[in-house]
């Protein structure tokens, strides 16, 4: 077998996550961590600014930056929560979630494209493994931390 680190190099770089933008949309130049964000606050309903920086294991004066970039670029909204006005709520603009569909869009025709190459066996193979990959990854004490 490969070696395992081999493997992940090379998918990391077919799937451009080592790019400065993932996608060009609507005259947006969107980073890979904006995307994750706004698919974030897209799937969570109403999260607060602290539940997707934890979602996205990011410390939380970074991704107030981040958050501060998007809503300038009117992208994302924040709004002090009713019940604790130090929580902010973030949501999506209208704008926000126009490219949030075509960046889904976009994923969806991408993997569409992959599969397409594969068996429908082999395909859930792959996504049986990436699942449990993920789920074993998730209860590891090292997992999404840099090896010491």
């Amino acid at each position: 077998m490969e070696n395992v680190r081999d493997l992940f190099q090379i998918m990391t770089r077919r799937f451009g996550f080592l790019n400065k933008n993932c996608c060009t949309l609507g005259g947006f130049n969107i980073t890979l961590n904006q995307s994750h964000i706004l698919y974030e606050i897209d799937r969570q309903h109403q999260p607060s600014i602290q539940q997707i920086a934890d979602t996205l294991g990011t410390d939380i004066t970074t991704f107030s930056r981040q958050i501060q970039t998007m809503i300038k670029m009117n992208l994302v909204k924040k709004k002090p929560d009713t019940a604790d006005r130090r929580i902010f709520i973030l949501s999506l603009t209208t704008e926000g979630k126009f490219v949030a569909t075509m960046i889904d869009e976009q994923m969806k025709m991408y993997f569409d494209e992959i599969f397409s190459h594969m068996s429908e066996s082999d395909k859930e193979t792959v996504l049986q493994s990436i699942q449990l990959l993920n789920k074993t990854m998730a209860t590891s004490g090292s997992c999404c931390v840099p090896p010491q």
